[in-house]
């Protein structure tokens, strides 16, 4: 999938998302500081039907959310502020990842050898006009 869109264009490209995340549940998202990952992920939640507010997990690493109409769990991951790959045991990551919950995780590449092969891998750049581009990938192409 690709697709660029600007700010206020987001909740549709968010549909657009979730119209293509064909049965996956693991989406790992990269980019830069200030990208649009939380953003985008907070568009995401809301169009599975996510009435809470959705926040960055920058100090807890993880949010839990219930869609209000499946009542299905979400997962939103922060790595940014962990210093090593064995940090993310200490919460068991596994339960979470193998859970078959839907889970977005930002700062991906702090945790990559613990993310199981069937991870999509989610790139979010903002383009030199301002909007953003998205392109999903298989996460078995991380070079």
């Amino acid at each position: 999938m690709n697709l660029t869109f600007s700010l206020e264009e987001i909740h549709e490209a968010a549909r657009s998302f979730v119209r293509e995340m064909d049965g996956h549940t693991l989406f790992a998202l990269y980019g830069k500081m200030g990208a649009g990952k939380t953003t985008f992920i907070k568009a995401v939640c809301r169009e599975l039907g996510v009435a809470d507010e959705v926040n960055s997990p920058t100090f807890s690493l993880v949010n839990e959310y219930r869609s209000d109409t499946t009542g299905e769990l979400i997962y939103h991951f922060d790595f940014y502020r962990i210093n090593k790959p064995e940090e993310a045991y200490d919460f068991g990551y596994e339960d979470y990842f193998y859970s078959g919950a839907l889970c977005f995780i930002e700062w991906p590449e702090l945790i990559e050898e613990l993310l199981p092969e069937d991870t999509v891998k989610v790139t979010i750049e903002e383009t030199p006009e301002g909007t953003r581009r998205l392109r999903t990938e298989p996460l078995l192409q991380l070079p």
